[in-house]
């Protein structure tokens, strides 16, 4: 039986990296599963359906949440994002190490439903260099910017209910920096319950034999 993967949910400012951050770990390192998302917004150029998100219709939505398919749901800037649950669950059970990226209401949520899981925000070195990025995207309006920056100073005010804080100064030194995070959470006691009860399991057998053959030879 596969070791149970880690659970791991991203979040972080718009603009500051995350999934740049998370792209580039899925394709360093092996193991990795990215839990692709449904949402309600429009497809930015070059993305496509299944692939970045799920893209559905309001209705689609909401037959979702209906029907339990989803771990987590919120709003966010007049959209709604879920998590698929089915996706999670299985890819646990494979032992990979699921990653969301999702923001903080959803994040909160996962943790409630997951307690184990590892929540990790990511953010840019600077309030400035989050503006530099937001802008230099180019795919949004000046009055999206302005919405996304109002946004992320709320978020900031919730940023202590993570377990880490990551500062996306490069892609690569960040990559490797969740990396390691990461495979650490391997050797937590909370994610290693089956080897210990076995291990306790195990030392009762050895122990009862060890006492019935010392009994035996006298």
């Amino acid at each position: 039986m596969a070791e149970k993967g880690i659970l791991t949910v991203v979040s972080g400012f718009s603009g500051a990296g995350k999934g740049t951050v998370m792209k580039a770990l899925t394709e360093s390192f092996e193991g990795y599963a990215l839990s692709v998302s449904a949402t309600t917004r429009a497809p930015r150029p070059g993305e496509q359906d299944g692939r970045e998100y799920f893209f559905r219709t309001e209705e689609q939505f909401q037959e979702m949440i209906a029907e339990d398919a989803l771990i987590e749901y919120a709003c966010y800037v007049n959209h709604s994002y879920g998590t698929p649950r089915e996706y999670v669950e299985s890819r646990l059970a494979e032992g990979k190490d699921v990653l969301l990226e999702i923001e903080i209401q959803g994040a909160l949520k996962v943790k409630e439903r997951y307690p184990d899981a590892l929540l990790v925000f990511i953010m840019p070195p600077t309030a400035a260099e989050l503006k530099a990025r937001l802008i230099g995207r180019g795919t949004e309006t000046e009055e999206i910017v302005k919405q996304r920056l109002k946004r992320a100073a709320e978020e900031a005010e919730s940023m202590e209910a993570y377990d880490y804080i990551l500062v996306n100064d490069t892609v690569e030194a960040c990559k490797e920096r969740l990396h390691r995070l990461i495979q650490s959470q391997h050797m937590r006691a909370v994610a290693n319950r089956d080897r210990i009860d076995r291990m306790k399991q195990e030392l009762k057998e050895i122990n009862a034999t060890d006492v019935c053959k010392t009994i035996a030879n006298h």
